[in-house]
């Protein structure tokens, strides 16, 4: 595809040198490009069509390798990255080895810091403007932040900080729908208006000269300028964020470059802290992803000619939970289902619609579902909370001290546990585990399939007290187990077995398909209740075969640490022990089949170290005996 102005640029710097006009094409060539490349590879799509002018003019007023540009979670950076030099690498975008779909320091020196969780970027934005400050650097930090991230908490510590700080910060606002406050409207508008008009900025330039020679200017500006707020408050009333401290600019239209860039450029003048309103359209310049932004928010290939996305698998981990939380709801009143912010991913859709009265959506903000959970269990209900394993760490000091503690029966249900595919590193949910492990009264279940899921399910909800947790992974079962359902841990047993081999959830089926790729026999022991650990089958075995390999997708070795200790703790030492996980290192992007043979977790990688180490071990005693 051949474009006549984005095909120019080669770097920040020859956006400054475009007219309006031609800025104008460039949004929509673009927008063109991102419907090509995103059709092709997937991503995250309407979030990015919505803010392109927005990504330009922040461009066109700042130098993004002297200035710092913070997102908030990062789904609106492709624009981002096109202009800064990354355009011909968008067809490997999510990709194994490619582009990440998020921003990413190591990546890029434009990439001010990294992004992935929500609401976190003013407190990133407002430490970096006081490095600048306690530097002697006079540079611009802006904080592009979306409305859904508001109802994160972290943001308004941010706020809250920056504004009483006076600290020179831009957070610019990016409101795509959600309404912020109901002062916002016809009056802001004009006011807003009047802010942007060159004329009345220049006079007022002027006015405060003037008015600031001797004392008696000093006293009419004063009360000039009181008139003015009391009026304005009169109209308007305080916006929250003026209230913490920020000058309030906006609304903006987001896809009016003119008034994008003489709005930068007013809050870049400024020396304290500005919030900039700027309404934009999710999904913009496409008629699908407007009619429907949230369906086409993060989306596989699809056909870009008639907007068609791919039919959703037949099941998934998360739809057959919503399944099941839905038929042990109907049969239990008490049952509530919690959501930061993610219905629809953790398959939450039909107990919404079904049960709306024990549904609640609590916004980006998984510590006070937790303790609302709590609370909830405390006054006779079953809460499940439903959260992706990457956020669940925002919730553990509520975990522990108002749920654990007290021995509140709360349920989590946590979703995209292990190796999560395309999102990379701030989406791999492999730090729940060695969280959970340390929390007291907690029992952590991992179903393999969608049989086990709606057993352990139910098991978690009605069964077990305290704090009870289903992990499982994002997507499709890998094979069927048949059998064992109702145990904790299942044994595989092999003749003459030279190993004792540990999984749990999905793994296992990589351990089972290594045994038929290696010509050593080994036990296979699959953990379905993996806290606490049922430690006498695998002690059992390992007192045959003298030989532990513990499988897991963890960032460290926590599953095997947990397993070695209790085998201590009976005084079995193994002859040899091997532990697979992470190793310690953060996954990429990748699929998970792609994130496995890295980690040496797949079929193929597994049944030559188990060889390899039953081999090790019987040399060794070989020698021995001679």
């Amino acid at each position: 595809m051949v474009y006549s102005i984005l095909d120019k640029i080669q770097s920040p710097k020859d956006i400054k040198k475009l007219t309006d006009p031609e800025k104008n094409v460039l949004c929509t060539e673009i927008r063109d490009f991102l419907i090509n490349s995103v059709s092709s590879t997937g991503g995250h799509f309407a979030s990015n069509l919505g803010t392109v002018e927005l990504t330009v003019a922040l461009h066109s007023v700042f130098d993004l390798r002297r200035d710092r540009l913070v997102f908030d979670v990062g789904h609106q950076c492709y624009t981002h990255k096109i202009l800064t030099g990354r355009r011909e690498e968008f067809s490997t975008l999510r990709r194994h080895g490619g582009l990440s779909g998020f921003p990413k320091p190591s990546e890029s020196e434009y990439d001010a810091f990294i992004a992935g969780h929500a609401s976190a970027s003013v407190s990133a934005g407002l430490g970096l403007a006081r490095a600048s400050r306690l530097s002697g650097r006079n540079d611009s930090v802006v904080v592009l932040i979306g409305d859904g991230a508001l109802t994160g908490g972290l943001a308004y510590e941010g706020l809250s900080d920056a504004g009483g700080a006076g600290e020179r910060l831009i957070v610019a606002l990016n409101d795509n729908g959600m309404s912020i406050a109901k002062n916002v409207g016809g009056p802001a508008l004009n006011l807003s208006k009047l802010r942007l008009r060159p004329a009345y900025l220049a006079f007022k330039r002027r006015y405060r000269a003037i008015t600031k020679r001797n004392a008696v200017t000093k006293w009419i500006y004063r009360a000039t300028h009181g008139v003015k707020e009391f009026v304005k408050k009169i109209l308007l009333r305080d916006t929250i964020f003026e209230k913490m401290g920020f000058t309030y600019i906006g609304p903006v239209d987001g896809h009016d470059i003119i008034s994008l860039e003489n709005a930068l450029n007013i809050a870049k003048n400024a020396e304290r802290p500005v919030l900039l309103h700027v309404n934009t359209q999710k999904g913009r310049g496409y008629a699908p992803a407007e009619a429907e932004p949230e369906k086409y928010h993060g989306v596989s290939p699809f056909n870009k000619n008639t907007g068609i996305l791919p039919a959703a698998e037949k099941a998934t981990f998360s739809s057959e939970f919503g399944k099941a939380l839905c038929a042990l709801a109907r049969e239990d009143k008490r049952i509530c289902a919690i959501t930061a912010a993610m219905t629809g991913g953790t398959g939450l859709r039909e107990f919404a619609n079904c049960f709306g009265d024990r549904f609640f959506d609590v916004g980006i903000a998984e510590g006070h579902a937790v303790t609302m959970a709590a609370g909830l269990s405390r006054g006779g209900f079953i809460p499940v909370f439903c959260v992706y394993s990457t956020f669940l760490p925002r919730a553990i000091d509520m975990l522990i001290h108002d749920a654990a503690i007290s021995g509140e029966h709360i349920v989590l249900a946590v979703d995209r546990a292990g190796f999560v595919p395309g999102d990379g590193e701030t989406h791999q949910g492999i730090f729940d585990m060695g969280l959970l492990a340390n929390i007291p009264n907690c029992t952590v279940f991992a179903p393999a399939d969608y049989e086990e899921l709606r057993d352990m399910l139910r098991t978690a909800v009605l069964e077990t007290p305290g704090i009870a947790v289903v992990r499982y992974p994002k997507g499709a079962q890998d094979i069927v187990f048949g059998r064992g359902r109702e145990a904790t841990s299942v044994v595989y047993h092999a003749e003459n077995a030279q190993a004792t081999v540990v999984s749990s959830g999905l793994l296992t089926g990589n351990v089972c398909r290594a045994g038929e790729l290696c010509s050593t026999p080994y036990d296979i022991i699959k953990l379905g209740r993996i806290l606490p650990i049922d430690i006498e089958p695998i002690a059992n075995s390992v007192l045959q075969t003298g030989v532990l390999v513990v499988v897991e997708d963890n960032f460290t070795d926590c599953l095997a640490g947990a397993v070695i200790k209790q085998l201590g703790l009976i005084g079995i030492i193994p002859a040899a022990v091997r532990t697979l996980s992470c190793g310690g290192v953060i996954p990429k992007e990748g699929t998970v089949g792609e994130l496995q043979e890295d980690f040496g977790l797949s079929a193929e990688k597994l049944a030559v170290e188990i060889k390899s180490l039953c081999a090790e071990v019987h040399a060794s005693v070989g020698k021995k005996a001679h």
